[in-house]
This record gives structure tokens, C-alpha cells and sequence, in this order.
């Protein structure tokens, strides 16, 4: 053999290894393909035949390879002649046309699938054949609805959408979400929940975290979180949250790409459910406490009762000071702030009030012009704190003063929460030893303006805020309560709550002012029943 030979064999055994290569190379794509497949020659005749077209119409690729067109095995003879049609219009066409045929199962069903044909040209630009894949019309109806509930949710929803990746980092957010976070949509991606949020990012990491581990939880979690902010601090929010663990579809063993985090702000209606439920405690508190206090055969005890439950669920400890008359003067002598209180008691029956109140008990912007000592002062009835002891009332004349300190009554404890284990409250001993408050105590100015006083010591208050005030130490915030009846003011009702608990509001101070009610009634009539 000669060298040009034996080069040209070798040439020969190259070029039929690597058809062969190719050959496989090929087989192994179209079998892999999640489409099916069939490729036909130039003359009609099926060349290829993959395992996705073996699933869907029942015929193997040994039966259906060499086969002339699909008529009368693939195919009804009814509608081959449209098939064929389209087919040879796809060999002529430039690019891919789209059909739906029915095509004809093996054991005789007929199935609708949706086809994309294109024509295959040798690589001298002649027509060689025409391929046509094609796949279930219910299959790519569900891949096309797939795709449109993904666009929706991520440009329409009125939910938050977040997907999270597996580093617990945003990957996509829509145009919601964006919003109740505060951010933009862009700046959002790839940044650590932590960045995004002040409060409640390690509840939602451990949620994430649990779906990846574990799946979709059985129902919604109820989040609250509160935005980081550098400018203000930013209130809480209630965010309803969905988690649905993705995989892959692709893969053998699923995967997980991360969790889609769905969630809606139900801030509003979680603080109207909150409040309802306390209403209805409170309400079904005081239904008790009336049943139990009609029950008690003193009506000093009755008031301990409605002291009871009223504190539970509403304050740590609960103070009742009422008011006494001062022993009389020598005969002649004119007492200090007699002309003052005649006054007052004529102004109360004519129904006057003083000129620093109106006729709903609220400070005026005169008198409340200023708060020196620090503490929080709220509008109307629930008006402010106590000014430091020595200190001068802001707004306040010195008239004004002068009567206010002639009108400061004499407040001697009667009723009193244990201040240390819990336990029934303690009907004091009638001493007649007023309780030490200091002048502008918030007790005084809740007596002076027959409403409530609300009181709390501030994050910069001393740490003798509560000695100060004659209070429990570890109180941090009050609610002094006009005790009424009869048109009479009796004395004050004192309301305490630790640092564990929100400061007093406007709807604690209603709450207080019916039990105060209830506290006056049963005291006026143990007072009248001592007569």
C-alpha cells in the first residue's frame, strides 16, 4: 500500500467516526428534548422520532421511522390532507409556523397538540426536509398561563411579592412590594434583609429558612416589622405573609431556587381586632365586677372589687386617695381659701368652670402652654403631667397659683394594690393622715380639673420619677381619675403601670373613668352609710 493510500483510508475511517459521533450526538438531543419531535425528507418520509413523541402518541420510533407522512396511522385520513398542506407550506416558508392538529394515538384517541414546523435545507441552501416539534395544547396552555400569572403578580398584584434566593436575599420584588418597603424596586436586589428592616427581620430569616428546609407552611404567618429608617423611627407594621418553597423544574431531584414571600399589610384591621377584643374584656370586666360587688355587704369593699378587675389586663397597681375636710378654725379666725371655695361651690352649681378649663375639662393653651419637667401631656381630660417639685407651672399666673395652691385638697389613702406579691387590694385605716404629694402633683390637678391626668416618666425623667411622687418604685407611667358623685368631686382614683407596659392612652383613660364611677358610687355610699 502507498503512502497516499494508506493517508486517504485514514482520512475515510476519520470522516465515518465522526458521522458516527455526530450521529449519537444527535440522537441524544432530540431524546432529551421536552418537546416531541418528527422530522420528515423532502419526499414525506419520517425520518426522525423521539421518545417525547413516543410518550404522547404511543407509536415507537422503530415503527415510526421510514413511514411515508402520517396518514392513516398518526393521523386520520380526514384531516391528512390539511396536515400534509401545512407541512409543505412550512418547506416553502421562511421561519416557523404555528398550527394545532390533531393527531391520532396509537390505541386510537386523538390528541390536540400545538406544532411549530420550520423547513430544513441542506448546505447548499436546498430544501431537505421539514421538522416539526410539537407538544399537548393543555400542556402549553398551562406553561402559558405559568408565564402570565408570573407577569401579573410581579407587575399588578396587590400583594407583596418577594422572591428570595437561597442566601435569603432578594432576587425579584414587585412593584408592591417595592412600595411597602420603600425602596425601589432595583435597589432591593441582592441586599440583605437586614438592611430593610429595624424590627422583625429575624422572625421572617427563621420562616424563610424553615420553608427552604421544610416546605410551604399550612397557613399564613402574621409578621410585624418596622422599616429602617434614618430620619424617624417608623411605626410597626402587620404584614400577612405566604411562603412557597421554588424549585426546579428541570431537575431530577427537586432543587430549591429559593422562596416566593407573598404578603399584605393588615395593619389597620389587626389594631381594630386588637382593640375590639379589648373593649370586650373590659366590658366583660366590669359586668364582673358589678355581679361580684353586689355580692359584698359593705360598699367599702364593693369599691376594693371594682379596684380588682379593673386592674387586671390594665394596670400594675392602683391607688384610691380620697378627699377630707380640714378640722375647723377657731372661732372668728377666717380660714385660708374659704372665700375661694364658696366661690367654687357657687361656679359648680351655676355650672361655671374656671377660666383656665372649658366645659369639657381640657387645659387651656394658656395654662399648657409648657411642660418643664419633661413628662408627656396629653390633650382634653387626659391632660399632662406634674411639673417638678419647686418648679412654676408653666402658662400659669400667679394668681392662678395662688388658687390653685388654696385649693389643693387633702388626699388620705384608702384603697391600695399590694405593691409587692399580687393580691386582693387593702382597705386602709381611716387615719386622717393625708398622702404626702407634693404641690402639682398629678393627683391634685386631676382633682382641680375633675377629669384625668396622664403621666409618664420619659425616656431622660431621674430614676426617683416614682419616689418622687409618693408611687411604687419601677412605676413609669400614671393615670389619675377624678372620683365623682353626686355632683361632688370624693377624691382620686391612681392608675400605675410599669416599664413592661405602653404608657396610658385616651382609651385607658375612658376605661379608668368607668370604674372610677363605680369606685365613687360605692365609697360615697359607705361614707353615707357611716352617718
Amino acid at each position: 500500500m502507498t503512502a497516499s493510500s494508506a493517508s486517504s483510508a485514514s482520512s475515510a475511517a476519520r470522516c465515518s467516526v465522526d458521522e458516527t459521533d455526530d450521529s449519537g450526538l444527535l440522537a441524544a438531543l432530540l431524546d432529551g428534548m421536552d418537546a416531541a419531535l418528527v422530522a420528515f425528507a423532502a419526499d414525506g418520509t419520517v425520518t426522525h422520532w423521539n421518545h417525547e413523541a413516543e410518550r404522547i402518541l404511543g407509536w415507537t420510533t422503530a415503527e415510526a421511522v421510514g413511514r411515508t407522512g402520517l396518514a392513516g396511522w398518526a393521523v386520520r385520513k380526514e384531516d391528512a390532507d390539511a396536515i400534509e398542506a401545512a407541512l409543505a407550506a412550512a418547506m416553502r416558508s421562511p421561519g416557523r409556523q404555528v398550527h394545532e392538529f390533531a393527531l391520532l394515538t396509537k390505541d386510537g384517541h386523538r390528541v390536540l397538540v400545538r406544532t411549530q414546523s420550520s423547513a430544513v435545507r441542506a448546505p447548499g441552501g436546498r430544501v431537505a426536509g421539514v421538522y416539526c416539534a410539537f407538544s399537548e395544547v393543555h400542556t402549553q396552555m398551562d406553561l402559558e398561563r405559568s408565564i402570565a400569572l408570573s407577569e401579573a403578580l410581579f407587575e399588578d398584584a396587590s400583594w407583596g411579592v418577594v422572591l428570595i434566593d437561597a442566601d435569603l436575599r432578594p432576587a425579584v420584588v414587585n412593584a408592591h412590594a417595592a412600595r411597602a418597603l420603600g425602596v425601589g424596586r432595583t435597589a432591593l436586589l441582592g441586599r440583605p434583609l437586614g438592611e430593610l428592616l429595624a424590627q422583625g427581620v429575624e422572625e421572617l430569616e427563621c420562616a424563610l429558612q424553615h420553608v427552604l428546609a421544610e416546605g410551604a407552611p399550612q397557613a399564613v404567618a402574621d409578621v410585624w416589622v418596622t422599616l429602617r429608617s434614618e430620619e424617624a423611627e417608623l411605626p410597626r407594621r402587620c404584614w400577612r405573609s405566604g411562603f412557597v418553597r421554588l424549585s426546579s423544574p428541570l431537575a431530577e431531584e427537586p432543587v430549591p431556587l429559593g422562596v416566593a414571600w407573598l404578603f399584605q399589610d393588615v395593619t389597620d384591621a389587626k389594631r381594630a381586632e386588637t382593640e375590639g377584643s379589648l373593649l370586650r374584656f373590659r366590658a366583660h370586666q366590669l359586668h364582673r365586677a358589678g355581679r361580684a360587688a353586689a355580692e359584698c355587704p359593705d360598699p367599702a369593699e364593693a369599691a376594693a372589687v371594682h379596684l380588682d378587675f379593673a386592674l387586671a389586663g390594665f394596670a400594675d397597681h392602683g391607688l384610691v386617695d380620697l378627699a377630707v375636710t380640714a378640722a375647723p378654725r377657731p372661732y372668728g379666725a377666717v380660714a385660708d381659701g374659704d372665700a375661694y371655695d364658696a366661690y367654687d361651690e357657687v361656679g359648680v352649681q351655676d355650672g361655671a368652670r374656671d377660666d383656665a378649663y372649658d366645659t369639657g375639662g381640657e387645659v387651656s393653651k394658656a395654662s399648657a402652654a409648657s411642660d418643664t419637667s419633661g413628662e408627656s401631656e396629653g390633650a382634653g381630660a387626659a391632660g399632662g403631667a406634674a411639673p417638678p417639685s419647686g418648679a412654676p407651672e408653666g402658662g400659669a399666673t400667679g394668681a392662678d397659683r395662688g388658687r390653685r395652691a388654696r385649693r389643693a385638697p387633702r388626699l388620705v389613702r384608702t384603697l391600695a394594690s399590694p405593691a409587692g406579691s399580687p393580691g386582693p387590694s387593702e382597705t386602709l385605716s381611716a387615719s386622717g393622715i393625708p398622702t404626702p404629694y407634693v404641690p402639682g402633683h398629678p393627683a391634685f390637678q386631676a382633682y382641680e380639673r375633675r377629669g384625668s391626668v396622664r403621666t409618664s416618666a420619659g425616656p431622660a425623667s431621674p430614676a426617683g420619677w416614682a419616689a418622687a411622687r409618693n408611687w411604687p418604685d419601677g412605676t413609669v407611667h400614671g393615670l389619675c381619675v377624678v372620683l365623682r358623685s353626686r355632683g361632688r368631686t370624693l377624691g382620686v382614683a391612681t392608675f400605675l403601670r410599669a416599664p413592661a407596659r405602653r404608657p396610658f392612652d385616651r382609651a385607658d383613660a375612658d376605661y379608668a373613668e368607668e370604674v372610677a364611677a363605680r369606685i365613687a358610687t360605692a365609697l360615697d355610699l359607705a361614707g353615707a352609710a357611716s352617718l
